[in-house]
């Protein structure tokens, strides 16, 4: 990379950092650092929640699709747009004006009013133990993007740089930090894509023509996905808008119901059709660049094994000139921290505030901000360890989605729901996914495990609803 593009870089890296010494100071109780104060408007919080449902592991992972599949890839972000209007709809109406009363600083706490606090704290565990693995995705995300474009660097000490930068920021500003900043890296994603990368990758690769030329049909078509990959991306992506802690954070940070569901019909907007064709546009662009041998002379010749995900990264750093380089770095950059930055606010609130305040630990903010720094830490050692971007990323939202989806319907749809159904259907659920994910078990028509996770936790909790209370279902 030319000096001038690392300046840019740097320079957006440091005024990041920047965004979060500021808030350092103004945040003088746990509410300003996990929820803002409560009083965020809906196009912060709107582009907040998209830039951290789609971010890096989303970008990075839609590239990758594009890559394989072709434009019928953006079909895994219609999911988004689906779970945000529907939560918008049955979620947030609920949650709400309880969260605002009882002043709820996480997801479990809900749960806790529905249920008991035993149930609260075995969602904080399962929470926790989630968003460790998604926050650690984004930093392998930005490695990995970091790592192609700077051939000297490995993908090891990507991570390292990644990983405390996102810490950092994180760490010392809160919540707020983290809201203002997803904003301002949307804003700059938006630009980098629009300005920079999309209309020189078309131009680069040829045009219409070029792409014709190379690819079949099948990639320039929206029918080109099974039924099984929309189904496993609807049942993992779609119910995370009801049991995501990021999401439950943001919707306790607006300042009313109303701005919570404008904010939620914005974020769904930018998820599909904006952001998904923009994603799957570039990888469709890194594949023809690929097959016309544009990266030869960096070793990936055309039938040479190449990892999905690299190409979009590959693709950038073959066709931007010195200066819009690093702007482009920054802009993806920017989604991938934007993600990271969320996660590990959602992890750390777990921890203080659903498990060790279950044990009747008060955590002071300062406290508060040295478990934040350990889990980041935790979060970058995970992410030495694993290699695929997307994986990692929808390893970890089955896990959460088939232990806590069923309880949180129980809280919309029944008169009574069971603490003890409850508590049994997220150990039943979220270890059972665990345990197929963990020993690689092959499964029946190409079903994701998260799918059995969450039938045998939908059995398990309506055997014991029916048993404690048979006049269960709301009128």
């Amino acid at each position: 990379m030319h000096f001038i593009d690392l300046l840019i870089f740097v320079s957006y890296l440091v005024f990041m950092l920047g965004v979060g010494v500021y808030f350092m100071n103004k945040n003088k109780s746990k509410d300003d650092y996990y929820v803002g104060g409560r009083n965020m408007s809906a196009g912060h919080i709107g582009l907040s929640v998209v830039a951290t449902d789609v971010g890096g592991g989303f970008s990075i992972g839609l590239g990758g699709l594009g890559f394989l599949m072709g434009l019928s890839g953006s079909w895994m972000l219609f999911t988004g747009l689906l779970g945000a209007w529907i939560s918008a709809v049955f979620l947030i109406p609920k949650v709400y004006p309880i969260a605002k009363k009882h002043h709820f600083l996480t997801f479990p706490e809900s749960l806790a009013f529905h249920y008991n606090t035993k149930v609260a704290l075995m969602a904080g565990i399962i929470s926790l133990i989630g968003y460790i693995g998604f926050t650690s995705s984004q930093i392998l995300a930005g490695a990995k993007l970091a790592s192609a474009t700077f051939p000297s660097i490995s993908i090891t000490k990507a991570v390292l740089i990644m990983g405390v930068i996102a810490v950092v920021y994180t760490v010392i500003g809160g919540i707020k930090a983290v809201i203002y900043t997803d904003t301002i890296q949307w804003i700059i994603l938006m630009v980098g894509l629009i300005g920079i990368g999309i209309p020189i990758g078309y131009v680069e690769v040829g045009g219409w023509n070029g792409i014709k030329e190379i690819l079949p049909a099948s990639f320039l078509s929206l029918t080109n996905v099974s039924f099984i990959d929309m189904f496993n991306w609807i049942i993992t992506i779609v119910p995370i808008w009801f049991v995501g802690m990021t999401l439950y954070q943001r919707i306790y940070a607006c300042k009313d119901e109303k701005t919570a569901k404008k904010a939620w019909k914005i974020a769904g907007l930018f998820e599909y059709p904006i952001m998904a064709f923009m994603g799957v546009a570039l990888g469709l662009f890194s594949r023809v660049a690929y097959e016309q041998g544009m990266f030869a002379s960096i070793g990936y010749a055309p039938g040479v094994e190449l990892d999905a995900e690299l190409g979009l990264p590959l693709l950038l750093r073959s066709i931007l000139p010195v200066g819009l380089m690093g702007l482009m770095m920054s802009a993806y950059f920017s989604a991938i921290m934007s993600t990271a930055d969320s996660c590990l606010m959602a992890a750390s609130g777990n921890l203080t505030t659903d498990i060790f305040g279950y044990f009747k630990k008060s955590i002071s903010i300062k406290n508060s901000q040295l478990i934040t720094f350990l889990i980041g830490g935790l979060a970058i050692v995970l992410a030495t360890k694993m290699q695929n971007v997307l994986e990692l990323m929808l390893y970890s939202y089955a896990f959460m989605v088939s232990g806590l989806l069923v309880p949180v319907l129980g809280t919309l749809l029944l008169r009574k729901p069971s603490p003890t159904a409850a508590f049994y259907a997220m150990i039943s659920g979220g270890l059972t996914t665990l345990l197929l994910i963990v020993f690689e078990v092959k499964l029946p028509f190409g079903l994701d495990a998260n799918f059995f996770g969450i039938t045998l936790s939908a059995i398990v909790f309506s055997i014991i609803q029916l048993i404690n209370n048979p006049k269960t279902w709301k009128a």
